[in-house]
């Protein structure tokens, strides 16, 4: 697909169909993950895949919004392997991982998959219930499937502010 055909027509899916992600298109997924940038390239992000009936049931319990996707994926970051910005008031962990996982959103539209950023959830929450090491921080949860015939775009999707209303030129 034209890259801009992707970011154009991509939006939150939130009603997905009963039809499991193929594995060739999972891995295509991924392997947009893995080729994403991260500060000196310490590739803090670590991936879970989700698609067990509970490994489901543990998303389930962490967030209402799922809305029937077959697969999730967990995108997190180890809070230790990160670079510290010059002032040391920030680091690369959160944008590292959002980079990441801007990458497999993209790619799953590109393969043909839809998918929904998911941040309406307790991160420590989700590190605990889905056991994840405790240098472990959860960024987001990324629905991942096919969407159900009647899904389609929230009322909102299409409307946009004007670049004037969203870029200076300094």
């Amino acid at each position: 697909m034209e890259f801009t055909d992707v970011i154009k027509n991509r939006y939150s899916c939130k009603k997905f169909a009963d039809k499991p992600v193929a594995k060739e298109l999972l891995e295509a997924v991924l392997q947009a993950g893995r080729l994403a940038p991260t500060a000196k390239n310490l590739q803090e992000q670590r991936i879970y895949v989700a698609k067990s009936p509970q490994s489901l049931a543990k998303i389930d319990k962490i967030t209402p919004c799922r809305y029937g996707a077959p697969t999730v994926l967990v995108v997190a970051f180890n809070k230790h392997n990160v670079f510290t910005y010059p002032g040391g008031k920030r680091d690369s962990g959160v944008e590292d991982a959002s980079i990441v996982a801007t990458h497999m959103l993209l790619a799953a539209a590109n393969a043909g998959l839809d998918s929904c950023w998911i941040n309406y959830f307790d991160s420590d929450l989700a590190a605990r219930e889905l056991g994840l090491p405790e240098e472990e921080e959860v960024l987001m949860l990324l629905d991942l499937g096919h969407a159900a015939p009647d899904a389609a775009p929230m009322p909102a999707h299409a409307s946009r502010k004007e670049l004037s209303e969203t870029v200076v030129y300094l």
